[in-house]
């Protein structure tokens, strides 16, 4: 019997895009799949604009921005089989659907593609890197789908995070022994193209991140510290020549070296905290079972009590 699907779909003040996204899950999925928008908060009408379609199935009303606690969100009310995560400015290209459901038949627990079109011009397969023994393989966040067993002995996403979620995920996904399935034919395209400007890195929120991720999935071991190390002297590195070339002044060099230092040690802390309160092989004491008070509005179509 064919797996059911469920898609989530996380928005925020992009309906246009949103309402691409949409069009093109209704032209390929079957009648048995289930679309899921979580959206928040928004103020550009998308409320009004997806209510006003009969081929999303729930939307779910959130105040936070985070990719995690949206994607979380749609978790919670998902009733399929297999959950697939994608970001409202891609289009599936045709054969997702039947790349999904084809890996997830043949046993594979995450299952992944390309993402086309942004910024950069595709995402490709990462090559998986070996930490601590452990063998990790990056997956992109907004093209994903994950077997439900998996999703929920993962716990969902890790919300204390509010960039990189995907990796701390793929690096939970190694410490629990499943695999990421990359198919080429799961594809997605964006058409949102880049000005040709460079968004300003936060480098606070990036070793914050980074250092989390690792102290929480691998404790307050020296190869950990010394992988920041190794990152944070690249990246200085690179401002410095930077700085050189006069893309930048030295003022903003020492400042940005000021937020690389206190983001990396917050995040060391916050994720021995972490490691900490949970001390099961999933690692996420911030995930879908932390809290239930994510959504502020749920429309179910399903039910027909409330109706999108």
């Amino acid at each position: 019997m064919e797996p059911t699907l469920s898609v989530v779909v996380s928005t925020l003040n992009d309906r246009e895009h949103l309402l691409s996204c949409l069009d093109g899950l209704e032209d390929q999925l079957p009648a048995s799949s289930e679309v899921i928008v979580v959206n928040g908060p928004s103020s550009d009408g998308t409320t009004g604009a997806v209510r006003d379609r009969d081929d999303v199935d729930v939307l779910v009303e959130i105040s936070d921005r985070a990719a995690s606690v949206s994607r979380n969100a749609g978790f919670e009310v998902a009733t399929g089989d297999v959950v697939a995560f994608l970001g409202d400015e891609y289009v599936i290209e045709p054969g997702w659907y039947e790349a999904v459901v084809g890996a997830i038949e043949r046993q594979a627990d995450v299952v992944t593609g390309p993402v086309r079109g942004r910024l950069s011009g595709e995402q490709r397969g990462t090559e998986p890197t070996t930490i601590l023994g452990r063998c990790v393989t990056p997956f992109e966040g907004s093209n994903v789908a994950v077997d439900r067993a998996v999703l929920e002995a993962l716990d969902g996403f890790d919300e204390y995070l509010s960039v990189a979620e995907a990796t701390d995920c793929a690096h939970r996904l190694a410490g629990l022994e499943y695999d990421v399935t990359w198919r080429p034919e799961m594809a997605v395209r964006s058409e949102v193209g880049t000005d040709g400007g460079t968004p300003d890195r936060d480098w606070f929120c990036r070793f914050q991140s980074l250092t989390y991720r690792l102290s929480k999935n691998y404790g307050p071991r020296p190869s950990v510290v010394g992988r920041v190390a190794c990152r944070a002297v690249g990246d200085g590195a690179g401002g410095a020549r930077g700085v050189l070339a006069g893309e930048g002044t030295p003022t903003d060099w020492l400042g940005n070296g000021v937020d690389v230092l206190q983001g990396s040690v917050r995040g060391f802390v916050d994720g021995l905290r972490a490691r900490y309160a949970d001390r099961t092989d999933r690692r996420n004491p911030h995930g879908v079972s932390g809290r239930h008070d994510r959504a502020v509005r749920v429309y179910d179509r399903r039910s027909d009590a409330d109706g999108v």
